[in-house]
């Protein structure tokens, strides 16, 4: 187990750039939308008006949250034609939201 003086070594270490992108990341991952839509992506990708529909969305409310999902590098996207896809673009974070929904639904 990590005694306290090493957990303080170890936030020491991280510069204020990372403290910022990782505190975003958790705030991307605690809003039921995006993890609705990042669920939804860990299966494959979708274009907007397909998220929207199978989530019973508004195509703005789901364009807003992949907009801000995108800026952290957490969704990707692909053009074909005149319609964009989205997939997700982090395993790691995927990975992460897979095993907590597993610990969540563990009885």
């Amino acid at each position: 187990m990590m005694q306290d003086n090493e957990k303080e070594e170890l936030m020491h270490d991280l510069d204020k750039e990372t403290l910022f992108l990782v505190s975003q990341t958790f705030k991307a991952l605690s809003d039921p939308t995006r993890l609705r839509i990042l669920h939804m992506l860990s299966k494959g990708e979708h274009s907007v008006n397909d998220i929207a529909e199978k989530l019973n969305l508004l195509q703005s409310t789901v364009s807003h949250q992949l907009r801000f999902l995108k800026n952290l590098r957490l969704v990707k996207t692909r053009r074909e034609g005149t319609t964009i896809f989205y997939s997700h673009d982090d395993e790691h974070v995927m990975d992460v939201l897979e095993q907590t929904i597993e610990h969540c639904q563990h009885t």
